[in-house]
């Protein structure tokens, strides 16, 4: 696996991906599956890396400006771990939210923690019925289902 740092092109968004190869990266973004987490752009180029120096010391770490692209990567790592902390103990249903979302709101179900996905007709929807939910900031993989 290779990690690279990527940028969009309208918003100059910096993030990080994972893929089995450069050539696998270049395949999967001329297919438009890469797409920036922040804006959902397609248009997506690799970003300048820098090198990975050990550092001779415990000395004091440089101040990031907020603009930098490290800045961006640790915005977009902190999101991952809210994401991450907030699907724990989260019950997958799939493409079933809409229909678990709303007969929980009713107490037609037991009240519980659920993600899945929904389509945007099925959001309005909710929203009309006053049914708290969030969209997530990063796609779900659920177990089994990885490559």
């Amino acid at each position: 696996m290779i990690i690279f740092d990527l940028k969009c092109e309208p918003q100059g968004h910096v993030f990080e991906a994972w893929f089995g190869s450069s050539s696998a990266f270049a395949e999967q973004r001329d297919r438009g599956l890469v797409s920036c987490p922040l804006c959902g752009s397609d248009r997506i180029a690799k970003a300048p890396m820098a090198p990975a120096v050990a550092s001779r010391s415990n000395s004091e770490m440089e101040p990031v400006s907020p603009t930098s692209p490290s800045a961006g990567k640790s915005a977009l790592a902190a999101a991952a771990e809210l994401q991450k902390r907030l699907l724990e103990g989260s019950e997958a249903v799939g493409d079933r939210f809409a229909e678990e979302a709303l007969a929980i709101h009713f107490g037609e179900a037991d009240e519980r923690s659920i993600h899945g996905s929904a389509t945007l007709e099925q959001a309005e929807g909710l929203l009309a019925e006053g049914v708290p939910f969030a969209p997530l900031p990063f796609p779900v993989v659920e177990p089994g289902e990885e490559n």
